[in-house]
């Protein structure tokens, strides 16, 4: 057994950096802002130099320490604290300790939400575990690989199977191991009562993951759907998964699926607006007019009432003016409507 501290990290942070350097796999405009902040918000303490230390030290302390290590990790994923590299540093620390099923599962994490935020595509995403497979060194890691390869290619039933014997750990039930066993779980089966409680009870942990919340979106029905296609949205609205939950957010408000190219959460519509407003520029509010051309939908009547607060702002009552007057049909009455203020 010679595999290197960190070779699995390293190999990870390398597919992530060659694919953020593409030009089709850049953050879109916005998204690099906002991967930023939360970076900054996350900071500490994941960032201080208490977190440094026991993970500088981790593979050399004893195993009560490294799962004390892991335990704490845990602890910043539940708080929402989780930033880009964190799983990284949960792989070096499993591989420091032997544990390199886990260490591949926490690989694997940490290029699932590079994939799921939109920063590299799907095959970014699979060759970095082609190249985790290719460690010939341990049998274990080769296992682990190939489990979650089935899991990336959607192969229920092999992925279940695999994960099941790897990752099935009860003392930490919202593991990212369990996790993947419950996609497994509801991808195969929609009705699977129990899954769907146990997935809904380790979302603290998932709150800002995208995929975890596409996943139950596809997996649950009415309301609850429509909660986690909103929440998918918002935590990535330039990511893989976005297209997919605006169409179920169409569907749920009764409109066709293809209008949801056009749907808007209320957060985005938050955000589109206070962008607008700090800037002074009317025209970046263009994102939101095929939104008020669609037909009624909780998401066009917020839109609506939300627009009409700035026509106190001259500029921004003569841009509603402007759209009012080159538009027709409903679009012409909605923008009539949002200039009476």
């Amino acid at each position: 057994m010679e595999i290197k501290i960190r070779t699995l990290a390293v190999i990870v942070l390398t597919i992530i950096l060659s694919a953020c350097g593409k030009e089709n796999a850049m953050p879109r405009q916005g998204e690099k802002g906002a991967l930023s902040q939360e970076a900054r918000r996350t900071a500490t303490p994941a960032g201080s130099a208490e977190f440094a230390a026991w993970r500088t030290a981790a593979g050399s302390r004893p195993d009560v320490d490294t799962r004390l290590a892991l335990d704490e990790l845990a602890e910043l994923e539940r708080a929402g604290s989780w930033y880009q590299g964190l799983a990284l540093t949960e792989s070096g620390i499993r591989e420091n300790a032997g544990d390199f099923a886990g260490a591949v599962a926490a690989a694997y994490k940490e290029i699932a939400w590079a994939y799921g935020r939109g920063l590299i595509q799907k095959e970014d995403l699979e060759q970095g575990l082609l190249n985790v497979r290719a460690l010939k060194n341990e049998d274990a890691v080769s296992s682990a690989a190939d489990a979650v390869l089935a899991f990336s290619r959607e192969q229920w039933a092999e992925a279940s199977t695999s994960l099941g014997a790897l990752f099935d750990e009860p003392e930490e039930p919202d593991g990212f191991g369990r996790w993947m066993i419950l996609v497994c779980a509801l991808e195969k089966n929609r009705e699977d009562r129990l899954a769907g409680g146990a997935y809904k009870a380790i979302r603290a942990r998932y709150v800002n993951f995208p995929e975890y919340w596409y996943r139950g979106a596809r997996a649950f029905h009415g309301v609850a759907a429509a909660e986690y296609a909103e929440r998918c949205i918002n935590s990535a609205p330039q990511g893989p998964f976005a297209d997919e939950c605006r169409n179920k957010l169409a569907d749920y408000t009764g409109l066709k699926s293809e209008d949801g190219v056009s749907l808007r959460t209320k957060t985005e519509i938050e955000t589109i607006i206070s962008q607008s407003l700090n800037a002074g520029n009317p025209a970046l509010l263009d994102s939101l007019i095929p939104l008020i051309a669609l037909p009624d939908n909780p998401y066009t009547v917020y839109a609506l009432g939300a627009l009409r607060s700035l026509t106190s702002v001259p500029r921004y009552r003569d841009y509603f003016n402007e759209q009012a007057s080159a538009s027709k049909g409903r679009l012409a009455e909605r923008l009539s409507y949002i200039c009476r203020g």
